[in-house]
């Protein structure tokens, strides 16, 4: 009967929040520098789905290409780079059994940036096209993953402690190799761009790379919701998943790879984006419990519903300007960190 009733529960929760997902990203869709009414999306929208004409047609109107052109993309953009955030953040949490993970701890951030500055100061990789530096950033990303992974593995079987240790060792040497490539280079213009990168926008999004990132991010999801008993058990170590049966030592590996490529990809399509994926599972956890059956889709939903409202916010709090999406994450995120720190009722893995 009680398992019922949380397969029941879990069911409506996730209903509810998609709801509110489509309600915040018709909001968002209605704001902006040009208001547009609940009419005229929901004839713009219904009009594109049911003709034939692609996206990028000429000659469908203003407000045809407000929406699927600039609103629309970057909204759907949001919702899988929250999700995938979110979800990467929970299984972070999972892997090294410590609160403060979040989808960055490993050193992901830092390869990130390293890409992204040799790509900006050196012009590495303009040969990949206009979106070299998104490029260089998720190549840096997915190595400094491997490399964690290669490293904690020397001298024995990587452990948590290991490989926070070796995200550590890599981030360090990532940010000094960054810090050194600025400091030669001497490039103010390059310095600024790197800045505004490092602060996260969903300006760029295009539908061609939401179509390659978004099945990406929920395959992911799926599969990780799958994988709901092994991270519950890697909340418990690996001496008690040994003696009930699992060796977590191959299923950690292969988390932090595909935790790695959705980050890597949430890098290259917003740039650096933090508190998401440190915050939501913390709320959630609060509100459903740490099952991670549970604790997965409700995190995945709630992260995409979280940017998606961030990134609308972020275009009309200052007028005819758009807020660095980092910024007001960091500007909530933090207070929220310190609220759970603080908050003696709470406790990472149930109170």
């Amino acid at each position: 009967m009680r398992t019922e009733v949380k397969k029941i529960s879990i069911v409506l929760i996730c209903t509810v929040l998609l709801a509110v997902l489509l309600i915040v990203l018709l909001w968002g869709l209605s704001i902006g520098t040009v208001s547009l009414s609940v009419g005229q999306i929901y004839d713009t929208v219904a009009a594109q789905l049911t003709g034939d004409l692609p996206i990028e047609a000429p000659g469908q109107g203003p407000v045809h290409d407000i929406i699927w052109l600039l609103r629309f993309p970057r909204l759907v953009l949001a919702a899988v780079v929250g999700c995938g955030l979110a979800t990467c953040g929970v299984v972070m949490q999972s892997i090294v059994k410590n609160p403060l993970a979040d989808p960055y701890i490993l050193g992901i951030s830092s390869g990130a940036s390293l890409g992204a500055t040799a790509a900006i100061m050196l012009g590495i990789g303009t040969t990949l096209g206009d979106n070299f530096v998104g490029i260089a950033a998720f190549i840096g990303a997915l190595a400094v993953s491997l490399g964690v992974l290669f490293i904690s593995n020397m001298g024995g079987r990587a452990n948590a402690v290991k490989l926070l240790l070796a995200g550590m060792a890599l981030s360090a040497v990532c940010s000094a190799f960054a810090s050194f490539i600025i400091y030669f280079a001497n490039n103010k213009e390059g310095m600024q761009t790197i800045t505004y990168w490092l602060m996260g926008s969903m300006a760029g999004a295009q539908w061609d790379g939401i179509f390659v990132i978004g099945p990406l991010v929920l395959l992911a999801t799926l599969f990780f919701w799958t994988q709901s008993r092994i991270l519950n058990l890697m909340l418990l170590g690996d001496e008690t998943a040994v003696t009930l049966g699992r060796d977590l030592h191959m299923y950690r590996q292969v988390y932090l790879l595909v935790s790695s490529l959705i980050v890597g990809f949430a890098v290259y399509a917003a740039g650096m984006i933090g508190f998401v994926g440190l915050i939501v599972p913390h709320v959630v956890r609060m509100l459903v419990g740490t099952d991670h059956k549970r604790l997965v889709p409700v995190s995945a939903l709630v992260g995409a519903i979280f940017l998606v409202l961030a990134d609308g916010l972020c275009r009309i709090i200052i007028p005819h300007t758009e807020l660095p999406i980092g910024i007001l994450i960091s500007l909530i995120g933090a207070p929220c960190f310190v609220y759970l720190m603080v908050k003696r009722t709470y406790g990472f893995g149930g109170n």
